[in-house]
Order: structure tokens, then C-alpha cells, then sequence
């Protein structure tokens, strides 16, 4: 008999042990409902990143700078958005409960540019020159406007080699063509009564005299 129980309380030990492990890293999670906001206007900063130091685990802010996260008590969080110095965040280990709420502030970033110097014209009429013939590089929208063109995408479609999802679909409608005559004959457009009538229809028209 004791050699039945034992297995069994063995069992229950390694039960309890995974219980009480699973509690305590229950209790160490932590849900942070936080809004990331500039140091001195206060206003929320919209895709801020807002990452756990050494894992891969991270969110974005909102338009309105709000995020959530959730991660373990201990964790450092990394702040950082464009134009903003990136702060860290320790949660304490002795908080109680599993949420907190967080105001994070960042201020903005101090930047110097290089010394730019304008000079005037030294005459209307040269600035009436260099005006009219002044080449602007085209704008987001005026690239946009002449890659949409269609004779442009129609040039660009004859020239350009098909990429990967249009040689699968490709492949993929062969091989339902094939699959759909599986065990016989192919027709043959040489037999088809359509094609022949709209070959002598074309012929009546006059379509193969060579034009000069």
C-alpha cells in the first residue's frame, strides 16, 4: 500500500508546487493604463512607443497619447517618440494590486541647425528670371498624381517582371485549367463554330488586307 501512495503524494506535491508558482507569478502582473503627454503643454503625444526594457513587448500610444500594457512588476519601461528625450520607468515591486495608472512626461528634444545665410537679389528683374525659371522638386502629391497615371502604369506593367503573388496566381490558374480537363481532350479553338464564324466575319470586314 505504501508503494501506491507514494507516487500519489508525489503527484500532489508537484501539483501544489506549480499552484503556488502560478499564484506568485500571477500576483507579479501588472495591467499599466498610462497616457504619455509633453512636460509643458500637457498635451497627450499620439504614437509614442512605450516598450519593456530587454523583452519583446511593447505598445503605441493613441492619438490622444493613451496606451496599455501589460507586463510584471519590476520591469522598466522606455519611453521614446520623435523629437521627445526618452525617459525610463521602474515599476515598484511593491505595489499592490494588479493595475496602476501612469502620467508619463517627456520633453521635447533641443536641436541645432546649420547656419543658413539669404542673400537678396540685386535686381527685380533678376528675381523675375530666377522665379520663372525656378525647378521645384515634385511635391508627395505630384508623384503620387503621375505614378497613378494610366499610360504610366500601363508602360510600367509591359516592362516590369511579375512579382511572386502574380506568378502563384498564375500557376494556380494553369493548374485549375488542366485539373478541369483531367482525363481528356483540351478543346481546341481550330474546331470551335465560334471561332470560325468570327474568323469569316473579320475576313468579310476586310480585316487582313494590308494596309498601305
Amino acid at each position: 500500500m505504501r508503494f501506491y501512495l507514494l507516487p500519489i503524494l508525489t503527484l500532489l506535491a508537484l501539483l501544489a508546487s506549480n499552484n503556488s508558482q502560478a499564484q506568485v507569478k500571477y500576483e507579479r502582473l501588472i495591467q499599466i493604463n498610462g497616457v504619455v503627454m509633453t512636460s509643458d503643454s500637457l498635451y497627450g503625444i499620439p504614437d509614442a512607443i512605450v516598450s519593456v526594457k530587454n523583452q519583446n513587448k511593447g505598445t503605441y500610444t493613441s492619438e490622444q497619447g493613451v496606451f496599455a500594457l501589460v507586463c510584471f512588476k519590476g520591469d522598466t519601461l522606455h519611453f521614446q517618440s520623435l523629437g521627445f528625450n526618452s525617459k525610463d520607468y521602474v515599476i515598484p515591486e511593491d505595489i499592490v494590486g494588479n493595475t496602476i495608472s501612469l502620467v508619463q512626461l517627456l520633453s521635447q528634444d533641443t536641436f541645432f541647425l546649420s547656419e543658413t545665410v539669404i542673400h537678396a537679389l540685386p535686381s527685380k528683374e533678376n528675381f523675375n528670371f530666377a522665379f520663372q525659371n525656378l525647378n521645384l522638386d515634385d511635391d508627395r502629391y505630384e508623384i503620387a498624381r503621375k505614378n497613378s497615371n494610366i499610360a504610366m502604369m500601363r508602360m510600367m506593367g509591359s516592362i516590369l517582371n511579375t512579382d511572386g503573388r502574380e506568378g502563384q496566381a498564375y500557376s494556380q490558374r494553369n493548374a485549375a485549367y488542366r485539373a478541369a480537363y483531367d482525363g481528356q481532350l483540351q478543346p481546341m479553338k481550330v474546331l470551335s463554330p465560334i471561332a470560325w464564324g468570327k474568323f469569316f466575319e473579320a475576313w468579310k470586314r476586310g480585316d487582313f488586307r494590308s494596309k498601305k
